[in-house]
């Protein structure tokens, strides 16, 4: 007879990655004369790894999904374990494993290194968290969780100006989105007099709800979460933040932070604020979330277009595919019947992107270590001297633009397709528009590599260091194994989303 686990072993894929950062904090905090880069970052990866492996397991096996009983609900149903927090978990195990492999090499002449590797886990718990969300109270409370360690990880480099100036912003801009955000959840207990998203969406759906201060209250929620994911007009501070950072760390922000806002925002606006039924708190949602796509994905493309940093590029390009899985909101608050294809979508491109994307700071953190220069024109010839590095960058940059066969082209194809489904041709028209812009510049990355001759003395990059380089190429093959896998991919995501609806 089979053993039943018991309901709270569902959250096993946050608690290794709480329990490994615990782990590592008391090491380092006991014993500091015994730290050890190697055996920090050892126990880092495997408790990433561990969270991974539960996460997978629960997921293929259909743990909190509709064909084994439904989400599993815990501590008086403030948290709920489903295959949106699942999948999502996926997302950060896997960005922060490949984060803390690149960093053995990057902080390899850094003192403490295992607050770092505790700070990331903690930061990956909290992600976790938020996409396990059933209230507004713990959804708060796990975006601190996330944010309080990105803080001082973007200033991790103490004596590197830019990088304290960058986590100065970071955090300023951050502690303002924070009250803005809580402020908005205090409206909507106002108006609603819960925390909890069913009966959240039960209050605004059943008319008693005032509807001005509904409305306020949701909006204010909209902007902290837009500050999260770093859409328009609450990007700003990505740009200083990932130029300014360590590479591992941009890589952490712009893929794992980013996923975790929009996990907390499909959560939130389909079950709390149930944008798929009809006109909540007065505001066409479709219109709003359609507006804010066009413009972030708008934005950030032809920023990126311009720079000559390619740090600041990829940040740029990094508001960009947040207007990409904007996409996801903006067509399912029409009460589509494709409303969890299109979610699922954007989910699945949230998954690629955390491979892509990471895989190219990673590559932008090598480039530090061998002492090149930020521009396109250090990366100049880098191919002839990094084949393989360089051979990944370039899946990388095909694969963000879009380009098929790659896994960024189907993840996209598929966003654009259901939102074409749900009556928002426009907005794949312009989705798609953007896609051919970025390829612009991401292919100036590719012909820099490539096809121009060195600028300066390139004899640093015969160093291979062996941590950084394994994480760029495991980043590359996850990329590419995306194509054959996409199937299942989007398959669970869209599974996932759709249960969210039923």
């Amino acid at each position: 007879m089979a053993t039943q686990l018991p309901e709270w072993a569902a959250l096993s894929p946050v608690l290794a990655l709480a329990l490994t950062g615990l782990a590592l904090l008391l090491v380092d905090t006991i014993n500091p004369n015994s730290r050890s880069n190697t055996s920090s970052a050892v126990v880092a990866v495997l408790g990433s790894l561990a969270s991974l492996g539960a996460a997978t397991w629960f997921l293929l096996a259909g743990t909190g999904q509709e064909g084994t009983g439904g989400a599993i609900t815990l501590l008086a149903d403030a948290i709920v374990v489903d295959g949106l927090a699942l999948f999502f978990t996926v997302v950060f195990a896997v960005v922060t494993a490949l984060v803390v492999v690149a960093a053995h090499d990057y902080l390899a002449d850094v003192d403490s290194p295992g607050e770092f590797y505790s700070m990331v886990l903690f930061a990956a718990t909290g992600m976790s968290l938020m996409a396990a969300a059933n209230s507004l109270a713990v959804a708060f409370v796990a975006l601190e969780m996330a944010s309080l360690p990105s803080y001082a990880l973007v200033t991790f480099l103490k004596r590197n100006k830019g990088s304290v100036e960058a986590g100065l912003k970071y955090f300023l801009v951050g502690a303002v989105s924070s009250a803005v955000f809580v402020f908005g959840i205090s409206l909507v207990y106002a108006a609603t007099g819960s925390l909890l998203l069913s009966d959240v969406a039960a209050g605004l759906t059943s008319g008693d709800a005032p509807v001005g201060v509904a409305g306020i209250g949701i909006l204010m929620v909209l902007g902290g979460l837009a500050y999260k994911t770093a859409s328009v007009p609450f990007h700003f501070w990505a740009p200083e933040a990932y130029e300014g950072a360590p590479a591992p760390v941009s890589a952490f922000l712009s893929s794992a932070s980013k996923a975790a806002g929009f996990a907390l925002a499909f959560r939130v606006f389909t079950e709390g604020f149930a944008l798929g039924s009809e006109l909540v708190a007065g505001v066409d949602w479709a219109v709003a979330f359609g507006i804010v796509a066009v413009v972030t994905m708008t934005l950030g493309n032809f920023a990126a277009a311009v720079q000559e940093n390619v740090k600041r590029m990829l940040a740029y390009s990094s508001i960009g595919h947040a207007g990409y899985a904007l996409i996801g909101l903006a067509a399912i608050s029409v009460g589509g019947a494709h409303n969890g294809d299109v979610m699922g979508a954007a989910m699945a491109h949230l998954l690629v992107y955390g491979f892509m994307n990471t895989g190219a700071f990673l590559f932008i953190a090598l480039a530090e270590t061998w002492g090149v220069g930020k521009t396109f024109e250090d990366y100049n010839g880098l191919a002839s001297k990094a084949p393989m590095a360089s051979l990944a960058m370039t899946v990388f940059m095909f694969s963000l633009a879009g380009l098929p066969p790659l896994g960024g082209f189907f993840s996209k194809y598929f966003l654009f397709m259901g939102a074409v489904f749900n009556g928002f041709w426009w907005l794949a028209a312009v989705g798609a528009a953007n896609s051919v812009l970025s390829l612009y510049y991401y292919s100036r990355v590719v012909k820099a590599l490539w096809l121009e001759e060195p600028a300066g003395d390139l004899d640093a990059v015969d160093s291979r260091p062996t941590a950084l380089y394994a994480a760029i190429v495991f980043a590359a093959v996850g990329t590419v194994l995306v194509l054959p896998g996409f199937g299942p991919v989007i398959e669970s995501a869209q599974a996932a989303a759709n249960a969210l609806f039923a």
